[in-house]
């Protein structure tokens, strides 16, 4: 019961619009499921850096992750990178929850998804996740931390998304 209401009230305060918007800056600092330290510094090492942010629980996300994975290899060498959030990994006050974490495990191993998954902390929840409305939402930010575009609900395909990157690319420096 107590995790089915920790379920329902990340959905709902997610569920607001996506409080990002084209041209605003974002700024964390957290871990990804390696243990690895990881800050929004990771941008500047980008031309555009693709955030995913996706549920142990969502099938339409899982079923974009290999196609997220071949787009992470397809485009490193023009300066893109895929990082993964996944959403629903830690509690309200930002410990990891164990079964999830093997779950993303899990499924990112089964998906080959083998790109930097990050873990959300309470300040990334009430900052720039704030307003997610739907998993997958996919965000693009540039090499200065500034997203790119609008928020993109849903999940597509390979060739959807890199449209979409190419499109980006064209706007970026």
């Amino acid at each position: 019961m107590k995790k089915t209401v920790f379920v329902l009230a990340l959905l709902m305060a997610a569920a607001a619009v996506f409080a990002q918007k084209a041209g605003n800056k974002i700024q964390f600092s957290t871990k990804d499921l390696t243990g690895a330290t990881v800050t929004d510094q990771r941008f500047s090492e980008n031309r555009l850096t693709m955030i995913n942010v996706w549920g142990t629980f969502c099938p339409p996300c899982i079923r974009e992750m290999p196609d997220l994975a071949k787009l992470s290899e397809a485009n490193k060498a023009k300066g893109v990178e895929v990082l993964g959030l996944v959403i629903d990994l830690t509690d309200r006050k930002g410990a990891v929850l164990e079964k999830q974490r093997k779950d993303a495990d899990s499924i990112i191993s089964q998906t080959g998804a083998s790109y930097t998954h990050l873990v959300p902390t309470p300040a990334m929840m009430g900052g720039f996740l704030r307003g997610v409305q739907v998993v997958p939402t996919t965000i693009f930010v540039d090499k200065n931390g500034k997203q790119v575009g609008d928020a993109y609900m849903g999940a597509r395909s390979q060739a959807d998304w890199q449209k979409i990157i190419d499109s980006l690319l064209a706007k970026v420096h």
